[in-house]
């Protein structure tokens, strides 16, 4: 499951200025805060009624944009003297292929428009779309790199990483689903599984993750399932990168999953240390499966620093 689609631009060193291309969440403002502790002034396109109204007192500077003004996007941030960028953040694939052109905001520039007839309308697949962004912003002097590398520490670590243990039957699962889920990522069909007592019980498709535990609750009314996430296939660290935190902990604990097994270096941890002390609490075990995927056992509980 590891690997990405090409070979990422190396950021520059501190303090080379990088920009930050922010949607909807909190991993934009993770993803500021650990440039700036690495020395590099952030200089922010935050997407237009999307970004948290916390970011840009965390920027050098900070230019509100509409999600459908690429070309936009690399000028300002070549006015600031940025050559490399992060975008991160939520953001709804339909809105950039549908969204309504009347507001001022949502008008797309020539460079989108040129992007989505010559890439995007054959397919649109995440990816897809991604690459075609990250290509654009390239002609525009801007690389995108690797969103993970100012937060190394908020990815998943291999082994258990919470003082709760999965038990017997739930290491099982996860070593019966794990390959299932391989062959899931490598079809780009979903990030997730649903297991219990060597039994799928649900598949992730276009609905996203939360909505599949709430589908998973409706077929497997006991609880104590197992949710299996992994990244897809050659995934693309330029923003291609599953994430879980603590709604996901919550979320997972209101509709009876007891154990999340997540792909080692492969998802983000949002908060991680809180995740996981969120998770202890709410008695779900917390597995990072390493990528070679060999069965695992309780000894290899991982330490929090």
């Amino acid at each position: 499951m590891s690997g990405v689609l090409s070979i990422l631009p190396d950021p520059p060193p501190p303090p080379a200025p990088i920009g930050l291309i922010a949607g909807g969440g909190r991993l934009p403002i993770l993803i500021a805060k650990g440039l700036k502790e690495m020395g590099h002034p952030v200089h922010a396109v935050g997407l237009h009624n999307r970004y948290d109204p916390n970011l840009p007192d965390l920027c050098d500077s900070f230019k509100d944009a509409g999600i459908l003004r690429i070309g936009s996007w690399g000028r300002r941030l070549r006015s600031k003297g940025v050559h490399h960028a992060i975008m991160v953040g939520n953001v709804d694939k339909s809105e950039m292929m549908h969204a309504r052109w009347r507001f001022i905001k949502n008008i797309p520039d020539l460079t989108t428009l040129m992007m989505l007839y010559k890439h995007v309308r054959h397919d649109r697949r995440s990816h897809a779309l991604l690459k075609a962004v990250a290509e654009e912003l390239d002609r525009k002097g801007v690389s995108l790199i690797d969103s993970t590398i100012p937060i190394k520490s908020q990815l998943a670590q291999p082994g258990v990483m919470t003082l709760t243990q999965p038990t017997k039957s739930q290491q099982a699962d996860i070593d019966f689903v794990w390959p299932m889920l391989t062959e899931l990522l490598r079809l780009d069909i979903g990030q997730s599984l649903a297991v219990r007592d060597l039994d799928v019980v649900s598949v992730e498709a276009v609905e996203g993750t939360d909505r599949m535990i709430e589908r998973t609750a409706s077929l497997c009314k006991r609880g104590g399932w197992t949710l299996a996430k992994g990244a897809r296939a050659q995934h693309d660290r330029r923003s291609d990168v599953p994430t879980v935190g603590l709604q996901t902990i919550e979320n997972l604990a209101k509709h009876g999953c007891s154990c999340l097994a997540i792909a080692a270096g492969d998802v983000i941890m949002l908060d991680r240390i809180e995740m996981i002390e969120r998770a202890d609490e709410l008695k779900i075990a917390i597995v990072g499966v390493p990528v070679t995927h060999q069965p695992f056992t309780s000894s290899s509980t991982t330490e929090l620093q």
